[in-house]
């Protein structure tokens, strides 16, 4: 108990310029005279405290102290802020007393050079992300509805891992215990999230590769697309500069390898009228056959 104190004083001491005797103990919850023998014992362990008297005295730290200083470098004290603070975009409630506290202890604040928002015109997504780390760091396991990329709804309950970025969606890999697998969930699929009280033994799984996220496997197509220069701001935002190929025209020209299912017919129907899947040929006559449907709807 003495040592937690021992450090919440110094955390105390190294966020404030001077503090008394009086509002320690208050916030302790001990006496004044158990407060100066705390300081005591700080002094004799070698961290620089001082009292002044009278008024507008306290009890205070030399200003160039840095706790952890020889335990932590200057280029790891950063990462560590860092780290703690991308994690306040999840909604971690705690995290900003943590970085607070070593914030005040490396002397340091960390630079808010990453910014990441989750709301998306009502979307719970930043309550999932929490609710994630939690199964995650408690092992606790998750149980939730899962749609597949063919629209099939499922009952998962699983074993959380790890969050996943790639290819611009964020997923969570997990072990399903109805595959007896471990699997990949994209976060947009996953509906009525809920977290159980059963709790899960540590698997040594992280290391090995995913499988297939389905029973059906699904073939690459090499796509070239010409793409009107309307769609210029969308060209950039979803091709890499080396798939790109600006006409004289002012056209763009894009090859593309991507897994051949409805989100590629989708994403090249949603240029509507400024795209043309110029190869392979049964693509292009698919999203022909799919715009003929769709115009009959409207005529």
């Amino acid at each position: 108990m003495q040592r937690n104190r021992l450090f919440e004083i110094i955390y105390v001491l190294l966020g404030q310029k001077s503090v008394t005797a009086r509002a320690l103990a208050e916030r302790f919850e001990v006496s004044q005279r158990t407060i100066y023998r705390d300081i005591d014992t700080l002094s004799l362990a070698g961290i620089p405290v001082y009292t002044e008297k009278g008024k507008g005295g306290g009890i205070s730290l030399l200003p160039d102290f840095v706790l952890s200083k020889s335990l932590l470098s200057e280029g790891e004290q950063s990462e560590i802020l860092t780290a703690l603070q991308s994690l306040g975009s999840v909604r971690a409630a705690e995290t900003q007393q943590v970085l607070c506290k070593l914030s005040a202890i490396f002397n340091k604040n960390a630079v808010p050079w990453l910014e990441l928002d989750f709301s998306d015109r009502g979307s719970t997504q930043g309550q999932l992300f929490q609710d994630i780390k939690t199964a995650i760091l408690e092992k606790r396991v998750a149980q939730f509805e899962y749609y597949s990329s063919y629209g099939e709804k499922t009952c998962r309950r699983a074993e959380l891992l790890q969050l996943w970025f790639k290819s611009r969606a964020w997923y969570v890999r997990g072990f399903c215990l109805a595959r007896q697998d471990v699997r990949l969930f994209k976060l947009t699929r996953i509906k009525q999230f809920t977290l159980t009280d059963e709790r899960f033994a540590e698997r040594d799984l992280l290391a090995q590769p995913p499988p297939p996220s389905g029973p059906r496997q699904r073939s690459d197509a090499a796509l070239l697309l010409k793409i009107a220069p309307e769609m210029t701001y969308r060209v950039y935002d979803e091709f890499g500069e080396d798939d790109i190929e600006r006409q004289p025209d002012g056209s763009f020209l894009v090859r593309v390898t991507w897994p051949e299912d409805d989100w590629v017919y989708g994403t090249i129907l949603s240029y509507g009228e400024h795209i043309e899947v110029l190869e392979p040929a049964h693509i292009r006559e698919i999203i022909q056959e799919k715009a003929r449907k769709t115009a009959e709807k409207y005529l």
